[in-house]
């Protein structure tokens, strides 16, 4: 049986992964002939990384989700205090970059190394958070949860509105900065130019 909240955290973890990959090619890239442009739409990503995944998804899955998976399958527990230690890391990092980005605006050039590492270890963190998510607990939930778990966390996840999984419009108070990475940034997270 499939259920909502699966279908939202797996929509959820490719938007952001689009974002990430999105992200370093941009980094990778670099500044062309617009770099007002180009800081902007790399500080609008780190922003939605921050603001989304970090705030409303994980707080769903260590609060709601992952206490009910580890009650009922001891197997993943490991994975759980994993998962959980790396969200509560993630907004730490994500607002590190987000210093290392400025320093690489405002002082130049000498910074982008230090962007770039961190950038390039964040990614890939990040990335293997999904995986041991979407390949050990997740199929652990779908084994063990009763229906009764499942409603409430199916009722929590359909609340999540992430525009950039494409199934909602984003809230209003949000429409500038999809705006802004949708136009901007270039493909495949957007539809802008390479900056």
């Amino acid at each position: 049986m499939s259920h909502e909240s699966l279908r939202v955290i797996r929509e959820e973890h490719a938007a952001l992964a689009a974002m990430l990959r999105s992200l370093m090619m941009m980094v990778e890239r670099g500044p062309k002939r617009d770099t007002v442009t180009y800081f902007s739409v790399l500080r609008a990503m780190l922003f939605y990384v921050d603001e989304f995944p970090e705030r409303h998804h994980h707080t769903k899955e260590s609060e709601l989700m992952f206490p009910k998976i580890g009650s009922t399958s001891p197997d993943v527990r490991a994975a759980i205090e994993r998962l959980d230690r790396e969200h509560a890391r993630g907004e730490q990092l994500v607002r590190e970059l987000q210093h290392l980005l400025t320093a690489w605006e405002m002082i130049g050039d000498s910074r982008r190394a230090a962007f770039e590492g961190a950038c390039r270890r964040y990614i890939k963190f990040y990335l293997e958070h999904m995986r041991l998510e979407e390949e050990v607990v997740l199929p652990a939930a779908e084994q063990n949860l009763s229906e009764e778990a499942w409603a409430e966390v199916d009722s929590a996840f359909a609340e999540n509105r992430d525009p950039l999984t494409g199934r909602f419009p984003p809230d209003p108070a949000y429409e500038r900065l999809f705006s802004q990475i949708l136009r901007k940034a270039p493909a495949p997270i957007g539809v802008g130019e390479d900056v």
